[in-house]
């Protein structure tokens, strides 16, 4: 191993890029890909410059690295579309600012609200059968209420 080490050339680091894409295109994570680039840099460097492969090694190393915490702090976030509906798959932040009757009381931290056909799990300070409370969030299935 030793030896293949000392006897490193520049297309030793071609064909490592090479096959570095070709396990990208198989089992992709973007990851493979970030050190076959490194890798044909390091062979470019090598075929201008000749370089000990000690650093070879090192730099192969280091600009993968360097690659992959490049391309995730400046890829473009997800692109998300703007809709007209923002909470349509989120039904619990629909409520968020209402003004809903409690049909259970408060206790504990834990009562009821109806909201039009529906009974919802509230979270908030306590509070008696018919108080109206405020919507200021959601937790999980639950609504978190303040009293009006």
């Amino acid at each position: 191993m030793l030896t293949f080490a000392q006897s490193l050339t520049w297309y030793h680091w071609w064909i490592a890029a090479a096959v570095l894409a070709i396990f990208e295109t198989f089992l992709p994570g973007a990851i493979a890909i970030w050190f076959a680039a490194a890798a044909v840099v390091v062979g470019a460097l090598d075929l201008v410059v000749p370089i000990p492969w000690q650093l070879q090694l090192v730099l192969f190393g280091v600009l993968g690295a360097l690659a992959i915490v490049l391309w995730r702090r400046f890829r473009e976030p997800e692109t998300q579309q703007d809709s007209d509906q923002p909470s349509l798959n989120r039904r619990g932040a629909q409520y968020v600012g209402q003004v809903l009757e409690l049909v259970e009381p408060i206790a504990d931290g834990q009562g009821k609200v109806r909201v039009a056909d529906t009974v919802w799990l509230v979270r908030g300070g306590d509070a008696p059968v018919g108080a109206r409370v405020r919507v200021t969030g959601v937790d999980g299935t639950a609504l978190r209420v303040e009293s009006v």
